[in-house]
């Protein structure tokens, strides 16, 4: 796995989603097939099969998890910097509309919740311009104008 860069809060995230899986929903995932065994006839038992996909799941997210934090690299956004940068915060406005965005690696994207990838084509627009500048992003549809109010 190639580098995968985070800020503090995203690695906190992902440590904190391995533990859960390693000492919460693993245990309670045996738990359930050892139940479902006790049922009989396994090639009936959907109770069992249910128990098997969610084994698989826990157990695929833990190892992706694992890689992902093996290959992280943490990124330090400097305070006071004028210059975007991943851990950035970003006021912006856009056809009158005001915004605010946090930078963040691929792997923390949220848009819903204010947190873009500098990978997204806004992002990688954004990394590297200051306050004041107006940027132009390209979409299927439309070309957008966003103005970036200040940098945080």
């Amino acid at each position: 796995m190639s580098q995968v860069v985070l800020t503090q809060t995203g690695l906190e995230k992902l440590q904190h989603e391995l533990e859960d899986l390693r000492t919460n929903r693993r245990p309670g995932v045996i738990e359930r097939i050892q139940h479902a065994k006790e049922y009989g006839d396994l090639s009936e038992n959907s109770e069992y099969e249910d128990a098997k996909n969610e084994q698989s799941f826990v157990e695929g997210r833990i190892q992706e998890l694992e890689a992902m934090l093996k290959a992280a690299v943490i990124t330090h956004h400097q305070k006071g910097s004028t210059e975007i940068e991943i851990g950035s915060v970003v006021d912006l406005v856009v056809d009158g509309q005001k915004l605010t965005y946090e930078i963040v690696g691929a792997n923390e994207s949220d848009p819903t919740n204010g947190k873009i990838s500098a990978e997204s084509p806004l992002g990688q627009a954004l990394i590297g311009a200051k306050a004041s500048v107006t940027i132009k992003v390209e979409t299927p549809d439309e070309t957008l104008s966003y103005t970036i109010k200040a940098v945080r």
